[in-house]
């Protein structure tokens, strides 16, 4: 996989950037059968499958979810062996206040956070690549 893992050069190169549209993390009952392109992303827990899709999606198909989130993706590509990059940007957004649920996919990170924070939590991560 490529990518880097010197935490200092993946901080400078963060580069965030917010794309267009609203989240929600859902959970899946027996009979939700979606297909992939609806799907942003999924993972199976022991509880069920939670998924990742756009809110309108979700409001179609009548799923519940508790938060709506804006996305934002790092433009560092970064190797997922990289050590400390989800530990520095979540130190950051906490220090700020901000919720942040962490996807990691092979070339980039993807954050989820509150839509209602999702300027401010650039301005911290865009504050994070100018203090590095």
């Amino acid at each position: 996989m490529p990518g880097g893992r010197d935490l200092e050069r993946l901080i400078r190169e963060l580069h965030p950037e917010l794309n267009q549209g609203e989240y929600v993390f859902c959970q899946l009952g027996p009979g939700d059968n979606l297909a992939a392109p609806e799907l942003l992303g999924w993972f199976r827990e022991k509880e069920g499958i939670t998924a990742i899709l756009p809110r309108d999606r979700a409001d179609a198909l009548h799923l519940s979810y508790s938060l709506v989130c804006a996305w934002i993706t790092l433009g560092v590509v970064s190797s997922l062996e990289a050590i400390g990059l989800t530990s520095a940007v979540s130190q950051a957004l906490t220090g700020a206040r901000i919720s942040c649920n962490v996807v990691a996919a092979c070339f980039h990170d993807h954050l989820f956070v509150p839509a209602k924070d999702a300027e401010r939590a650039l301005e911290v991560l865009q504050e994070m690549m100018r203090r590095e």
